[in-house]
């Protein structure tokens, strides 16, 4: 968890790295059916394997799920933002009050990664289906102050939102 303009934020994939480097359970279980630990290993696997990686996810969600709702009972801030790529392919928007969805091209999505996404990303629910669904959406495609700017104007209305709810 970190803060970022005043919001306490938490990072699924860190709470993965997190259950990978401390659950004894998961690295178990992982260990047992890959042969390994190792993060790119495995993502190798399952991202060439739909059946292995529905077992990934089968293993991993509903522990990431319970970080989510532990951590959301100790934060004492008006927001609290979850970051969760797999939000609406996993059903956990209906988790949260509003939801914000941060788009980009995706050649630029391929530029940032430094190779091709569309291995990962031809299972995931379409962006315009996202944008649609969203209480809030973004495309990415700018500098990261213009990204800042729309944060914090999001932030500054989740905030309004919770005073005028309280």
């Amino acid at each position: 968890m970190f803060r970022r303009h005043g919001a306490a934020v938490l990072s699924s994939d860190a709470v993965v790295h997190d259950l990978y480097a401390e659950d004894a359970r998961v690295r178990g279980a992982v260990a047992e059916r890959f042969g390994t630990t190792d993060r790119a290993r495995i993502a190798e696997l399952v991202f060439t394997d739909p059946g292995e990686l529905a077992w990934l996810e089968q293993l991993l969600h509903p522990l990431v799920r319970e970080r989510y709702a532990a951590w959301l009972e100790q934060v004492e801030t008006p927001v609290a933002v979850v970051e969760i790529p797999l939000l609406y392919e996993t059903g956990a928007d209906a988790l949260f009050d509003a939801v914000v969805v941060i788009t980009a091209p995706a050649e630029l999505r391929e530029s940032r990664r430094g190779g091709s996404v569309a291995e990962r990303s031809s299972r995931l629910i379409p962006d315009m289906e996202k944008v649609d669904r969203a209480d809030f959406s973004y495309v990415n495609d700018g500098s990261l102050g213009d990204l800042d700017a729309f944060v914090q104007a999001v932030l500054q209305r989740l905030r309004t939102d919770s005073e005028s709810d309280a």
